[in-house]
């Protein structure tokens, strides 16, 4: 799978822990940065991973920022992303299951790398179910419009 990877500098360490993970479970990794505990704006790396995501070039996107919810935020903006603010592993797996989540954003300050490394598993590792959900997945969607 190839995921894209984003960070503000509150995030950035968690993010690099996160895609070492990545690439050692052989996923592919597109990370658009920071790199750095410099100063920068969230929303900059949320609407990358966004981007990313929403044009198909990598099939998710990962995000970390001191509580998570800034990135959700600003990579929710982007037409086509669904990011979820998951701090534990059955959000992640509810994301993914029942709203077909492809964006998960993760906090930096709020969960330590066991954790994360947790609820990365659990995200990458649930199937959508549809069903049901993808009516209502469908009316998010619509919601764009």
């Amino acid at each position: 799978m190839k995921i894209a990877t984003g960070a503000d500098h509150a995030g950035y360490e968690l993010k690099d822990h996160l895609a070492a993970e990545l690439r050692g479970s052989g996923h592919e990794v597109d990370d658009v940065g920071t790199s750095s505990g410099d100063s920068v704006d969230y929303p900059d790396f949320a609407a990358a991973v966004g981007r990313k995501v929403a044009s198909g070039e990598v099939d998710l996107g990962v995000l970390v920022c001191g509580s998570g919810l800034g990135v959700a935020i600003a990579a929710n903006k982007i037409r086509g992303v669904r990011a979820a603010t998951c701090n534990d592993p059955y959000s992640a797996a509810m994301s993914r299951a029942h709203n077909d989540a492809n964006v998960l954003t993760i906090g930096a300050r709020i969960v330590g790398e066991g954790l994360a490394e947790e609820i990365l598993r659990a995200f990458l590792s649930t199937e959508f179910e549809g069903g049901r959900h993808g009516r209502r997945v469908g009316k998010i969607t619509a919601l764009e419009d």
